[in-house]
């Protein structure tokens, strides 16, 4: 049975994150996906230029319409923007999760807490900051901050070693997800660790750096990627696997694509597209 994946996330027109990089990462992982959109971005490879806030009552009026009629698999959460939007959105999951627990299903979801895009424009106001984490972060099943991510949620400075960034991770689970990957590329060093917490622990995932500038919605990819996994089945330890596998044969392949000036997008189908076919 192929899975349906739901992202509620921002658009970005240039196609390299957001909405559109979500709905590359589910295809290419071999799920169904949709999309309810939180916001409208004017961006680029270069950076962010413009955003347009969707009302909140039509935020939930997108989640509400898909799980009336759809069977939702799993849910990612990307860009929420501010508080109101923030509110809208864990109210109207928090009536879809309860009523597929009281049919006996239980659905994942995967919170990437996008807060400033790749150029260092804002995505998410600093009041929102405490409503995402009492209202979305008990939901999450899989929460995915980067390091000044998990830094702002716990409102300490950014993690600089493999011990900080473990603190980190075992205290925004405290807060309410099951499981949280601390992601380790603002680290000042050669490799790029990330750290998962869950109930039996700490587990570590190595990686080396891939030295390009084509890095335009990592964040994203991953997240989706996740959540197609654990829409399959996998637990955590394994989603993260092979989602970061994945991830890093789409930023090794990056250099196939032609997009922009600036920091490019990875290349979601490098499995699937063969010498430019």
């Amino acid at each position: 049975m192929i899975r349906n994946v739901l992202s509620i996330a921002g658009s970005d027109p240039s196609g390299g994150a957001g909405i559109q990089a979500d709905l590359k990462a589910f295809s290419a992982r071999g799920v169904y996906g949709m999309a309810v959109l939180t916001a409208l971005t004017a961006q680029n490879t270069q950076g962010v230029t413009g955003v347009h806030l969707v009302p909140p009552p039509f935020v939930a009026d997108q989640i509400d319409a898909v799980f009336a009629d759809v069977r939702v698999d799993a849910v990612k959460i990307g860009m929420i923007a501010n508080a109101a939007i923030a509110e809208a959105v864990a109210a109207a999951l928090a009536r879809a999760l309860t009523a597929a627990t009281a049919n006996g299903r239980s659905i994942p979801v995967v919170l990437d807490p996008v807060m400033i895009a790749k150029g260092g424009a804002a995505l998410l106001v600093p009041g929102a900051v405490d409503v995402l984490t009492l209202r979305l972060l008990p939901l999450a099943t899989l929460l995915t901050p980067n390091l000044p991510e998990a830094a702002a949620l716990l409102h300490q400075p950014v993690a600089r070693n493999r011990s900080e960034m473990a603190a980190q991770a075992e205290q925004l689970r405290a807060l309410g997800p099951a499981a949280v990957l601390v992601k380790g590329g603002h680290l000042d060093s050669d490799d790029s660790p990330d750290v998962l917490a869950v109930a039996d622990g700490l587990h570590w995932f190595e990686a080396q750096r891939v030295p390009t500038k084509n890095t335009h919605g990592t964040g994203c990819t991953l997240s989706s990627a996740l959540a197609a996994e654990l829409a399959k089945g996998a637990s955590a330890r394994e989603a993260v696997a092979v989602a970061k596998d994945y991830l890093a044969g789409a930023v090794a392949a990056s250099g196939s694509l032609t997009v922009g000036s600036g920091h490019g997008p990875v290349q979601h189908f490098h499995a699937l597209w063969k010498d430019g076919a």
